[in-house]
């Protein structure tokens, strides 16, 4: 079957810059999946997208789906034929059917007898007939919040659509795509290039752009060249580094089709102001990347990316000092009419601000948090006094011009005025440790003062919002308790805090006088100890792991976390299999004979058999050894001794019958089993492992 190139391009009005690249990713996996699913042949998918343009090119694509078999089922042959041999109805109503004579059918032999069959090949479609209607479906399906009109269309897209290319090898397929009639020209940039350019092939389509229109259509190729060129300005016009966010990055690619990096100065006085109001001004308001010098601090300098190469560089750089200029004057004032007042004294100013209807202002918040993160220093070992102030202080920063003006600066500038203010340093670090981590791989705090009050936020937003039944449910997640829940985790783990969630999540429902749902701590324990699954599947841990442990409910996630780590290198030992199996086996057995009502006595005069007198000596030495290693919360060492009771439990089970006649024998054996069982479940249910087949 023969191939040729395949290329689609939409012209557009400037595309959303952070929406340019899903709107590409999702524009090619479209196509790709609608061919699949009709089953044409194809290479390489290529994507292109540039501020006024989203295009595909399909290497090698098959002139036309394959051939294919089809075969219908019709009557059984003995309803087909009467006694003489001649079509019945049935036969000539199923052969007039598919608009064929009786004598055309097949007979297809089953094991449940004979049946008439129709047998034809379905010529597949041409690929020129099928990819208008691919590229449609493509379009409809991206992922377009608000679909605009324009003119006198009734076609919807994101941006209004100028122009469109369809070209399978040379040829021009011209079945209409979102109103339009395609062609095989393609528009250079808006100033560099405002004309038709032609597209010979598809293979042309980016050399044509970029050598006539002035046009980088490759994303990837034009980040890379951004980055590139920011990076070389940096490094050779000031000696500094430029500070490049991926994210950034990403925007001002969407924003540019022939990119032209430019620096550009600031006055040294907007230094004073700190680092992360003037990037954010920067960074937010006109996408500049900003410099740094050797030692990390910020240089009075600015990168911008301009989207021409123009005649006079100084002009453009000009404006653009001119336009960043009032921005940093404004977070200059800001700053300095923000430390005229001190923190505590914008206390009162959050009593106005609603957190939660029902839950009260972001004042009494602070109250209740304070309180918690109080008892909270005091269980890790930190300075209650400490992290109660912090946590009073914490969001009165929200009501500074700076914040009211720069929202992503919570936080940052708390610090910096309680700095300002002469508080304690653990408490000006906490004012922006409390909202680490921010996201996943964020940094934790650094101080256990931060600590106290990260956690105590996070466990009041839990508590309080579950008490009064508004929990997360399905996508929606309002109050973000699902990364709150995630960075109490991460913190109490990876900080090593000797915490207890239901001790803490108590104390944050002692706070609350208007929850209505009973058993909220409770509640709220269980849903942050399901949170475990992801963050140990994200680290390759099975889930059969975290649900053994899970089976035990242990509430201190310090514990938690040892524990599945300790029953993960055990399921990696040899004995594993075999001594979940034994497991699983001893817990159906104790369940059908009274579960918790069998005690753990073992009566050694009782014991008859070699086998169950060997496993009962191995359960006690093993007592011995396991029982220290678990209160010091070895899990794994324990574990590791245990795997020893393989080839006593495997003989005890080949030799012993349980169930003996006698009763107080019985009674003897299931009291061993326990124990041995218990020993087990001192870190997990070991009997949700996997087993031995």
């Amino acid at each position: 079957m023969a191939t040729q190139d395949f290329l689609v391009e939409l012209g557009t009005e400037e595309l959303p810059p952070k929406a340019l690249k899903p709107l590409s990713d999702a524009f090619t996996a479209g196509i790709a999946k609608g061919l699949e699913d009709a089953g044409i042949a194809f290479g390489k998918l290529e994507s292109f997208a540039a501020p006024r343009r989203l295009a595909v090119r399909v290497r090698d694509l098959a002139d036309a789906q394959p051939d294919k078999s089809v075969e219908k089922r019709g009557p059984a042959v003995k309803a087909a034929f009467d006694d003489a041999g001649n079509p019945t109805r049935a036969l000539t109503g199923f052969a007039t059917s598919l608009g064929v004579t009786p004598d055309q059918l097949d007979t297809l032999e089953t094991d449940k007898g004979a049946w008439v069959v129709y047998r034809s090949v379905e010529k597949g479609r041409p690929t020129v007939e099928l990819m208008p209607e691919l590229v449609e479906q493509s379009l409809a399906g991206l992922p377009i919040p608000k679909r605009m009109r324009w003119g006198a269309y009734r076609t919807e897209f994101v941006r209004p659509v100028h122009w469109a290319i369809m070209l399978f090898g040379n040829k021009v397929v011209d079945a209409p795509i979102m109103g339009l009639t395609p062609g095989n020209k393609t528009r250079g940039h808006r100033f560099h290039c405002p004309k038709s350019l032609i597209v010979p092939t598809p293979g042309d389509y980016e050399v044509v752009l970029k050598q006539e229109g002035y046009v980088i259509a490759d994303f990837a190729e034009r980040r890379e060249q951004i980055r590139a060129g920011v990076t070389t300005l940096a490094e050779k016009e000031a000696g500094g580094k430029a500070v490049i966010d991926e994210e950034l990055l990403d925007e001002v690619t969407a924003l540019n089709e022939w990119p032209v990096p430019l620096m550009g100065r600031f006055e040294e006085r907007f230094l004073e102001v700190p680092a992360e109001a003037l990037v954010s001004s920067m960074k937010e308001h006109q996408k500049y990347f900003h410099v740094v010098a050797a030692d990390g601090e910020i240089m009075p300098l600015f990168i911008t990316v301009a989207n021409l190469d123009s005649k006079d560089p100084s002009q453009v750089i000009s404006g653009n000092e001119k336009v960043i200029r009032p921005r940093l004057a404004d977070a200059a004032f800001f700053y300095e009419t923000d430390r005229k007042s001190r923190l505590e004294d914008r206390i009162e100013q959050l009593k106005p601000i609603v957190f939660q209807e029902k839950l009260g202002s972001i004042y009494d918040k602070s109250v209740r948090v304070a309180a918690l993160a109080r008892k909270i220093a005091d269980a890790i070992g930190s300075d209650p006094a400490l992290a109660e102030r912090a946590a009073m202080l914490a969001k009165t920063d929200l009501v500074t011009e700076m914040v009211l003006e720069f929202t992503d600066l919570q936080g940052i500038m708390g610090q910096y005025y309680a700095t300002n203010d002469g508080e304690p340093e653990d408490v000006a670090k906490a004012l922006n440790e409390q909202y680490m981590p921010r996201f996943a791989g964020d940094d934790l705090p650094t101080t256990l003062t931060g600590c106290a009050v990260a956690i105590a936020d996070r466990l009041d937003s839990l508590v309080g919002l579950f008490g009064i039944n508004q929990p997360p449910s399905g996508t929606r997640d309002p109050f973000a308790l699902r990364r709150a829940s995630l960075g109490v985790l991460r913190i109490i783990i990876e900080r090593e805090l000797p915490l207890d969630l239901q001790t803490c999540c108590q104390w944050a429902e002692e706070n609350f006088t208007v929850l209505t749902k009973k058993d909220t701590a409770d509640t709220v324990v269980d849903y942050m100890l399901e949170r475990f699954r992801a963050h140990y599947e994200e680290q390759g841990i099975g889930a059969e792991v975290y649900l053994s442990v899970h089976a035990r409910r242990p509430t201190k996630p310090l514990d938690f976390d040892r524990r599945v780590k300790a029953v993960e290198a055990f399921r990696q030992l040899p004995e594993a299999l075999a001594l979940a199996g034994a497991n699983k086996r001893v817990s159906n057995i104790l369940t059908k004979q009274g579960g918790d009502a069998i005690g753990e006595n073992v009566d050694k005069s009782l014991l008859q058999d070699q086998a169950e007198q060997a496993l009962a000596e191995q359960i006690s030495q093993q007592a011995d050894t396991v029982l220290p290693l678990f209160e010091k919360g070895d899990y794994a060492a324990a574990l590791t001794s245990l795997a020893s009771l393989r080839e006593p439990v495997d003989t005890f089970f080949d030799e012993v019958m349980v169930m003996a006649e006698d009763e107080a024998i019985r009674d003897n054996r299931l009291a061993m089993l326990n124990q041995l069982r218990n020993l087990f479940l001192r870190v997990a249910d070991i009997s949700l492992l996997p087993t031995a087949s």
